[in-house]
């Protein structure tokens, strides 16, 4: 899961696909600071700053009524909001905007959250404090967003340094920024409400006049949760579905042997099926059709990289870090280097665990992988 920044995107180019394989209904409109466009009946697009290259996060308000606490035979109307956006000042005044603007003098009623990452966690004490509104999410992302912001997870810090290194990246001053970060992810997400109702996959949730069913994805981060409309064809993906940048898929200190690519790629299999005019609402970038298309385009990508490792790694044992400008075509800060390494340990873990790399553990304490003699096509894709 990311824990050190929301800037969650690869940097390599995607495989190409027919420029008409995907659509964007809305063209290039985008909504304005505390303003709401209306995507389709009783649901509204909201986009709020990043302090970061990846400077917006997609934001939905969904029209819905639920009975009232004090009277549970009258419907209250209001808004479920999904996703928050970070917590610093900027947001808090957007958030402020949209009250005037959007909301038409009603109140939220619920907080659906679709993961732990801090752009779409950080704001919810506060949205479900100010409305006394419940949260919503799975229980996977719900802990692991308690145990980062209290500190009680191992995310930063001296793992991850260790992790890296282990990795090839040993250069004594980056791995000091890094150990310096252990506290990034508070910063942003300071606390997590008390309670939440939990979404599990296949939990269909009744928002207004429409029929939600939860989707879970892996990879990405622990256990995501996309909403699909299928009545009005409808999706809002949250990260697990991106027009034009590819998520983030990345190996953690916490869980250094795990295959989140593999995860990814399996859980996209579970929206193959959605129709070609399914309007599909991203975390980021512009709303778009063409699900399939998408799904097909981020395969051959990860296909392309699994390929070019497999290629760098025969005759010769390398590690995560020299790897890095196959998989990544520029010059990386450190910041980017945290994704990055973490994204070539996913790839190199799944061609590893799929029997098609060695891994072996050097004497210098470095992980290096080589090509198996038996070595074929990747089996990730």
């Amino acid at each position: 899961m990311s824990h050190l920044s929301t800037d969650r995107v690869t940097t390599t180019p995607h495989a190409s696909v027919s420029p008409a394989s995907l659509r964007y209904p809305l063209g290039e409109q985008l909504p304005a600071s505390g303003a709401a466009i209306e995507v389709a009946p009783g649901v509204f697009w909201l986009r709020m700053g990043l302090p970061f290259a990846l400077n917006h996060i997609n934001l939905w308000l969904l029209r819905d009524r639920l009975p009232d606490p004090a009277q549970p035979e009258v419907q209250r109307e209001g808004w479920t909001v999904v996703d928050c956006g970070i917590d610093n000042p900027a947001t808090r005044e957007a958030w402020l905007q949209v009250e005037q603007q959007a909301l038409q003098g009603l109140p939220v009623l619920r907080v659906l959250v679709t993961h732990m990452h801090p752009d779409h966690m950080g704001l919810a004490h506060w949205l479900c404090e100010r409305w006394q509104a419940p949260l919503w999410m799975s229980t996977s992302e719900y802990q692991s967003a308690m145990l980062a912001c209290t500190g009680l997870s191992n995310f930063g810090g001296e793992p991850t340094v260790k992790f890296f290194a282990a990795h090839g990246w040993n250069k004594a001053e980056d791995l000091a920024v890094v150990k310096s970060r252990v506290g990034y992810y508070p910063s942003m997400v300071p606390r997590i409400p008390g309670t939440y109702v939990r979404l599990m996959s296949g939990t269909q949730v009744r928002i207004g006049d429409r029929l939600w069913h939860c989707i879970s994805g892996y990879g990405h981060s622990p256990e995501h949760m996309a909403l699909h409309d299928a009545q009005n064809q409808v999706l809002i993906s949250g990260d697990m579905l991106l027009p034009s940048i590819s998520t983030n898929i990345s190996v953690y200190a916490m869980e250094p042997d795990s295959n989140p690519l593999q995860l990814f790629l399996d859980s996209l299999d579970k929206m193959l099926h959605l129709p070609d005019e399914t309007l599909v609402l991203p975390s980021h970038g512009r709303p778009f059709k063409g699900a399939a298309a998408r799904i097909t385009q981020l395969r051959a990508h990860h296909d392309e990289r699994l390929s070019e490792l497999l290629s760098a790694c025969t005759g010769q044992a390398r590690c995560a870090h020299e790897l890095l400008p196959v998989l990544f075509k520029r010059a990386l800060d450190v910041h980017q280097t945290t994704f990055a390494l973490g994204e070539a340990v996913a790839h190199l873990n799944l061609l590893w665990l799929a029997g098609q790399l060695i891994r072996q553990h050097d004497a210098d304490g470095i992980y290096r992988f080589r090509t198996a003699q038996s070595s074929a096509k990747p089996m990730g894709t």
